[in-house]
């Protein structure tokens, strides 16, 4: 979960939030919110335990299509402007100390975020156990990232800096206009993007061991600590820059470094690029394998779901998310691919919520190792319904109709090559080919 949104959103949540004390209550909120999603994901991870989470969920409450246009979505825009999105974050913490003065150049920070890109594509390909052994080191620095941070920040409210964190709930800008609905929306947006990763332990159920008890338990440890940490850095920030600076820094954490941590201020765009790193790390290796076992039950092409025959990596899959990211990244604007991103995965999100309430009176003895109070998904759908509603009814941008559109475009895919299944007579050739280029071959599902 720890990965760049803490280091990049804090400039976003605050702006729209418009004081400190309204800030650091939706990310406590947005803490919670997210318990509540992972702890109803892990009754329906516990019941139905195919890998793919959102996907396979669909799929067995709502039927193929729904589970179509999920995929549909997730494969070309969810899961790679998921990875577009962190790896420029980690470009732009990785540049920011050799610019002086000025912005990172926009080609320079791109061209490192491909390049990074194209290292984890590299990792995931050669070896699942390197993939894995990178996430471990990766998110041990992520901790100790955060750990410095909260330390600074203890070190400045001892020597008596909280000028700007006794503000409360007054405006630090008298001109910004009255918070709206649509600010508190787009604000949770900020702070949940920081949250995203709750349900990433979902999409490899299969691998897990003893899902029954690990998925809940990593959920009601992992929740709580994340929530913590993450309000004592926005504290840390607020304790050394004031909400003005912080909206402004392109690089938040860099910028509290060098305030806080005089000489070893290189400290912090050090550790922060680590954490980045291992983030987009678990992005891809979580995207490779939604499209791994979307195209295993039919939904994708047939070559996404090979593995190379030697390393047993899903190689097609995880090339297929990286071409897709490195489309993404042109644009560069990361403002804007959060607020994209967050619209279109909280429909998704709902939508699994009214999955569970379904299955309960659908599938009422079907076994559940783990079973959460109904009024929790009941929680997450209305709060989801809010998230997707607000924006449209008070700010309509032409972006959330492009999301929607976006959406209903796959059953242009999905009536004919799924539903009444046209047989594509190029992709025979096609599969051969790329079979032979990338050395892999298909696997059987029991």
């Amino acid at each position: 979960m720890i990965g760049s949104g803490i280091f990049v959103s804090p400039s976003g949540l605050l702006y729209r939030s418009e004081s400190v004390a309204t800030c650091l209550i939706i990310w406590g909120a947005c803490g919670a919110l997210s318990m509540l999603g992972a702890l109803s994901y892990a009754e329906l991870g516990t019941m139905i335990t195919q890998s793919g989470a959102e996907y396979s969920y669909f799929l067995e409450a709502f039927g193929p299509m729904p589970a179509f246009l999920f995929c549909w979505v997730s494969t070309f825009l969810l899961k790679p402007s998921q990875l577009a999105i962190i790896s420029l974050s980690f470009a732009k913490y990785t540049v920011e100390p050799f610019i002086v003065g000025c912005e990172p150049p926009d080609l320079v920070v791109k061209l490192v975020c491909a390049a990074t890109i194209a290292s984890i594509t590299f990792i995931n390909c050669y070896s699942v156990s390197l993939a894995t052994k990178v996430q471990n080191i990766f998110t041990a620095a992520k901790l100790i990232a955060i750990f410095i941070i909260i330390c600074g920040g203890i070190y400045m409210i001892a020597l008596g800096n909280v000028s700007y964190l006794s503000t409360g709930f007054e405006p630090f800008d008298p001109s910004l206009s009255p918070t709206t609905f649509s600010d508190i929306a787009t604000a949770f947006y900020s702070g949940l993007w920081a949250y995203d990763g709750w349900n990433n332990l979902n999409y490899v159920t299969e691998e897990l061991k003893n899902p029954f008890v690990n998925l809940p338990r990593a959920i009601i440890i992992g929740l709580p600590l994340v929530t913590g940490c993450y309000i004592l850095v926005n504290v840390a920030y607020l304790a050394v820059l004031s909400p003005i600076e912080m909206i402004n820094s392109p690089a938040v954490a860099v910028t509290f470094g060098a305030r806080a941590l005089a000489s070893w201020a290189w400290l912090m765009p050090l550790a922060v690029c680590v954490s980045t790193f291992g983030s987009a790390n678990g992005t891809l290796f979580v995207g490779g394998r939604l499209s791994y076992v979307a195209s295993r039950e039919g939904h994708l092409v047939d070559i996404l779901s090979y593995v190379h025959v030697r390393r047993l990596t899903p190689s097609p899959a995880l090339l297929f998310n990286t071409l897709i990211a490195l489309l993404m990244i042109i644009p560069g604007n990361i403002g804007s691919l959060i607020d994209f991103f967050s619209f279109t995965a909280w429909i998704f999100y709902g939508g699994c919520m009214a999955a569970l309430i379904l299955m309960r009176y659908t599938r009422p003895n079907a076994p559940r190792p783990y079973k959460v109070p109904i009024i929790m998904p009941i929680i997450v759908l209305i709060v989801s319904v809010y998230l997707v509603v607000a924006p449209i009814v008070e700010d309509p941008q032409i972006e959330y109709l492009y999301a929607t559109m976006f959406i209903l475009a796959g059953l242009i895919f999905y009536i004919p090559f799924i539903y009444y299944k046209v047989p594509v007579k190029c992709m025979g050739p096609v599969t051969a080919f790329l079979q032979y280029l990338l050395e892999v071959v298909p696997t059987k599902y029991e």
